[in-house]
């Protein structure tokens, strides 16, 4: 059973080989792309089921035995989150068959997006911190190239800014890890966990943490190290910035909460306070960044910064419930930021701008796109009873159990600031009437049927499993809630780690008690 490990990383490998192997030909490059990302989708349905069912599963690579080898884990949050971006990758892979042309898929869209698929699952199932790392460099590597395909000066400029600072980024993950290596001896999760528990140089050890704590920050587009997300989303075709929106900063969170809860204890140094305070501003700035903006991209992209701020808001908590709210959220936005750019792509198509001002009239046009649109936006604010509302209602409540009225305060205030750019976009798109200003043609480029219909396909999709996730929120809750009890409470984490036997080149742990 070790292939349910090894599955999700090796299945967008081989794809990203086998679509550069084939002749540049749009379609046959696409729908290999998404028959790729259909069978990461299934292999992370099989792992969530597997761990759902056994608990914590971990395989050694090349029989070197945890702690002296490679580990790849599934715990709950990791299985969950291989799973999501399975359904994020297959999306974006039916909407760029329509989003990317020719040149770009020649230039090798659909490998890089496969090699981006691999490293994000490979970050999620990585049972040590070096090769963390090593699985960071390949999604930047790929981020990179998806990113300046095409050679448009925009995206030139938007490249060097997101490559600028995640190198810095880079920079000081290599330090900390070098620092922390130093202290304990190992880089394994699992048995840093234990290493450090008694560790003497408690005053160090608050230091790299504020090195992973910044390090990690920067990649997650935390405040104040957030200025590259909105100065480089925009750039790129859609399906690349859906893609980034729903996957890329969550890695740097999932990194924050794999690491804050495992490897360093919470309440070393100011730890906590500082990550309160992270998280409450950058909620607010992202939102009212958000209401500065006159682009519908830059909109949205301070929406994605805004929700980092709420997801870090249930690692500062510490709580179970805040917890179970975060990971809970983590699906809901890695899912809706990736359709809801989808769907401004499709109106920045009809309109011929993403300009508000040069939006209008879209409602009578396109009566699915709107209802699309308005699916996300309400649960991004948060309207019951879409699944934006139940996270923020377990984080109210956990806040108010906590004595926490300034935290409850901002996050009622963020769910209201959120509602007006969100306004505003559907006040011009859809309500206002169209602009008399420009020709015809500048004012309705969506293309042919055929790839209007490849670009809506996805985008409602997506539309319809939030919905579902608001409407029966059940089994998610319950994923979630295990999820948090097992980072707050890694004890099966560890039994599966550190217990795994060798069996050839993997083998897998008996099941977690």
């Amino acid at each position: 059973m070790s292939w349910l490990l090894v599955a999700p990383i090796f299945i967008p490998l081989m794809t990203a080989c086998l679509v550069f192997l084939t002749p540049a030909d749009r379609l046959i490059r696409g729908w290999i792309s998404v028959f790729g990302t259909s069978a990461l989708t299934i292999s992370g349905i099989f792992l969530l089921a597997t761990v759902l069912q056994q608990g914590p599963l971990a395989a050694d690579m090349g029989s070197w035995p945890a702690p002296f080898g490679i580990t790849l884990v599934a715990d709950l949050i990791s299985a969950l989150m291989v799973f999501t971006t399975g359904v994020a990758g297959v999306a974006v892979s039916i909407y760029a068959l329509a989003d990317i042309d020719h040149e770009r898929a020649a230039g090798g869209f659909d490998t890089f997006l496969q090699m981006l698929l691999a490293g994000v699952s490979g970050a999620f199932l990585t049972g040590d911190l070096f090769n963390l790392y090593v699985w960071f460099e390949v999604m930047l590597i790929a981020s990179f190239a998806l990113m300046t395909l095409g050679g448009d000066r925009r995206q030139l400029d938007g490249a060097v800014k997101y490559v600028a600072i995640n190198l810095i980024s880079t920079v000081l993950l290599l330090t900390a890890i070098g620092l922390l290596y130093g202290l304990a001896g190992t880089l394994n999760m699992a048995d840093l966990h234990n290493k450090l528990t008694g560790l003497e140089h408690q005053g160090l050890l608050g230091v790299v943490a504020v090195f992973f704590l910044i390090a990690f920050g920067i990649k997650a587009a935390v405040f104040p190290l957030f200025f590259w997300l909105p100065a480089s989303y925009h750039t790129p075709p859609m399906a690349v910035s859906a893609v980034f929106a729903g996957l890329m900063t969550k890695i740097g969170v999932y990194a924050l909460v794999r690491t804050f809860t495992l490897i360093f204890p919470l309440g070393i140094g100011i730890i906590v306070e500082i990550l309160l305070f992270l998280a409450l501003i950058t909620m607010m700035v992202g939102v009212l960044g958000a209401i500065a903006q006159t682009d519908i991209r830059r909109i949205l992209s301070f929406h994605v910064i805004a929700s980092i701020g709420f997801l870090l808001l249930g690692i500062a908590l510490g709580s179970p419930l805040a917890m179970t709210a975060a990971v809970f959220y983590m699906v809901h936005a890695m899912l809706l930021q990736t359709q809801l750019f989808m769907t401004i792509g499709i109106i920045g198509r009809e309109a011929g701008s993403f300009e508000l001002d040069r939006l209008g009239g879209l409602y009578k046009r396109r009566p699915g796109l709107a209802m699309t649109f308005l699916l996300g936006a309400l649960a991004l604010i948060g309207i019951p009873p879409l699944s934006g509302f139940w996270a923020k209602v377990m984080m109210i409540e956990t806040s108010l159990a906590l004595g926490a009225v300034t935290v409850v305060t901002i996050v009622i205030v963020y769910s209201l600031l959120t509602f007006v750019p969100l306004i505003r976009i559907w006040s011009s798109a859809f309500w206002s009437p169209m602009p008399t200003t420009g020709s015809e043609s500048d004012l309705g480029v969506g293309g042919g049927q055929n790839e209007q219909r490849l670009l809506m396909i996805p985008a409602a999709g997506l539309a319809i499993v939030i919905l579902a996730i608001g409407l029966m929120p059940e089994l998610l809750l319950q994923i979630a809630d295990g999820a948090a009890t097992s980072l707050l409470e890694p004890d099966a984490y560890l039994q599966a780690v550190l217990g795994t036997s060798n069996d050839g080149v993997a083998a897998l742990t008996e099941p977690a008690q």
